[in-house]
């Protein structure tokens, strides 16, 4: 038997597993040749013992294929005809393309491509700003101007931590360019609070929000502007306001963005201090630059837009001068209430009030619209935004453009009630834009 029982299963003899699979080799007496026959099979399924077949080509090339393709070949070896059917190819899809041959490619070169607009929001000196030194009556201030000085004025006063250069992206923008065209801008700044400033010295008395205020009767002298449009943010919002209640036949209109009207309360002012000591004693500290942060964006800048709050972060940290910016702190946490209501005085000229969704001034602009003549005044909120100039530039620009039209200063309007005086010469001025 070739197979065993063990512990009830079954295992079979190898000796006769060997035999049922190899050749044997030489012809053995007494052996059956049939039991052999599985071999062949094995070896015949597993290619043992067997010649390899060749294997044939998939395609095979007729003569008349193989002969086109020496024809071919033949042809392709003379350098001079190759080179020819090449550049005859080229002229062909020249033609065709429409392209200019090498000879002309110079007439095509870019040159003298100038970026006219630019979108990417910056701080930079070239928007085409002239620095001018103006003498006041507490020191000097510096003024840039930007336009044709015989144009109609606009005057513009920067919010705390910042100058002139957060204007810039806003007047440079796209839509604004009509604008500039018809219009000089003077961008203001607080005493000491220009990029490069030097610290201003100890024994130095920072002017009041009052007397800030005042100090545009001399730019207007120096520069020989009779009445202006005033746009203001923050800080400088509510110095144009004070301005405008001072001297009311010199402002035309106001556009004033953030703008508080009444005095600090107790929470501002305890964060105000704290924040003017820490800058005067240990500079920009994590904490002083979060508040600026938070004075202009209000909550989640971050998310809103990164680059942009990135860069006026570094913009704090680096270019502005602790000690100056201390003391304009302490004047505009000083500031006293407009004193103004719609039954008493208040500002007189139209104003625009603007603010941001998430900017942490939003009611302050609602008691100061309370506040206002209803005729004369307009109210506006823009959604999903903080700082509005530098996140909307342009609902800001087509506000402001349709504010002033419907001052007179649209298309084929008179400018009645602004009057540039240049070397005591006034004209009126036909605004189109």
């Amino acid at each position: 038997m070739h197979r065993c029982s063990l512990n009830g299963g079954f295992y079979m003899s190898m000796e006769y597993l060997y035999e049922r699979t190899t050749l044997p080799t030489k012809k053995r007496i007494g052996v059956d040749r049939r039991s052999y026959a599985p071999i062949k099979k094995y070896k015949k399924i597993f290619n043992i013992g067997y010649a390899r077949k060749r294997l044939e080509p998939l395609f095979v090339a007729s003569p008349l294929n193989v002969t086109c393709m020496e024809e071919i070949n033949e042809v392709n070896t003379d350098p001079v005809e190759t080179s020819s059917n090449m550049s005859s190819m080229n002229a062909e899809e020249t033609a065709l393309l429409g392209v200019l041959s090498g000879d002309s490619m110079d007439d095509i070169e870019l040159k003298n491509i100038q970026l006219q607009f630019p979108s990417s929001q910056r701080f930079n000196g070239d928007g085409g700003c002239t620095e001018v030194r103006v003498r006041t009556d507490h020191g000097d201030i510096m003024v840039a101007v930007q336009g044709d000085r015989a144009k109609p004025a606009i005057l513009t006063y920067h919010d705390l931590g910042v100058n002139y250069f957060c204007f810039q992206p806003f007047f440079n923008f796209v839509d604004m360019r009509a604008l500039l065209e018809n219009f000089c801008v003077y961008h203001v700044n607080a005493p000491g609070q220009e990029e490069g400033a030097p610290s201003l010295p100890e024994d130095y008395i920072y002017p009041t929000m009052d007397e800030l205020a005042n100090q545009i009767n001399y730019v207007l002298v120096h520069f020989g502007i009779k009445s202006f449009i005033g746009f203001g943010v923050g800080a400088g919002a509510n110095i144009l306001a004070r301005f405008s209640l001072a001297q009311p036949k010199k402002v035309d209109a106001l556009a004033l963005v953030n703008c508080t009207s009444n005095q600090a309360g107790w929470i501002e002012w305890a964060y105000q201090k704290m924040n003017s000591r820490s800058l005067r004693t240990r500079g920009m500290t994590q904490a002083v630059l979060d508040y600026l942060m938070w004075h202009h964006f209000g909550r989640y800048s971050e998310e809103r837009n990164r680059d942009l709050s990135q860069m006026y972060r570094n913009y704090f940290s680096r270019n502005v001068n602790p000690t100056n910016l201390s003391l304009f702190i302490d004047a505009y946490v000083q500031r006293t209430d407009l004193g103004i209501g719609r039954d008493t005085d208040t500002i007189k000229v139209p104003v625009l009030n603007i603010t941001g969704a998430m900017s942490p001034h939003v009611d302050d602009t609602v008691t100061l619209n309370g506040r206002l003549h209803p005729s004369k005044s307009t109210w506006m909120k823009i959604s999903d935004c903080g700082m509005v100039l530098e996140e909307q530039p342009g609902k800001i620009s087509e506000a402001f453009r349709l504010f002033l039209q419907g001052e007179g200063y649209g298309r084929n309007g008179i400018a009645d009630s602004c009057s540039v005086g240049v070397a005591g010469c006034y004209a009126k001025t036909k605004i189109v834009f």
